[in-house]
């Protein structure tokens, strides 16, 4: 299953960027990163049955098993793509949030845009990691 991260702004070479790049890497499923400017720009086609993940202060806070076990489901079930969208600084409308599958936050602190990148990078590392039965998670 694709991990697509579609993201308002760009990072460009920053530790933030090499931040993210690091736990990507280490991820063993597809993954891709599409920036968009602040404003406008073209959202990549979605095709059907792609699960559609939005990080928003109004989501649920997931424990990194939940998370996982969700990951797991959806790529168990066949879903081929999830992307998870970042909004620019105003987030997302209503409307958009209820087009997603799933709302997902951070805890209820507001988190620069940058650092909420880089720990959704190091979530999806992590839960990948879960369901490959890597040691890099430790419950408890």
């Amino acid at each position: 299953m694709l991990l697509h991260i579609v993201a308002r702004g760009r990072i460009g070479r920053s530790p933030e960027g090499e931040l993210i790049e690091r736990y990507l890497k280490r991820v063993s499923w597809p993954t891709k990163i599409t920036e968009l400017p602040d404003t406008g720009g073209r959202m990549p086609a979605v095709d059907p049955g792609t699960r559609i993940v939005m990080l928003d202060e109004k989501g649920r806070d997931l424990p990194s098993m939940a998370f996982a076990t969700q990951l797991g489901r959806w790529r168990d079930d066949g879903v081929r793509e999830t992307r998870f969208l970042l909004g620019a600084a105003d987030g997302f409308d209503d409307a958009q949030r209820e087009a997603a599958d799933l709302l997902l936050a951070f805890g209820r602190a507001t988190w620069p845009h940058l650092m909420a990148r880089a720990m959704l990078a190091e979530q999806l590392w992590r839960a990948t990691s879960i369901l490959a039965g890597h040691p890099y998670h430790r419950e408890g």
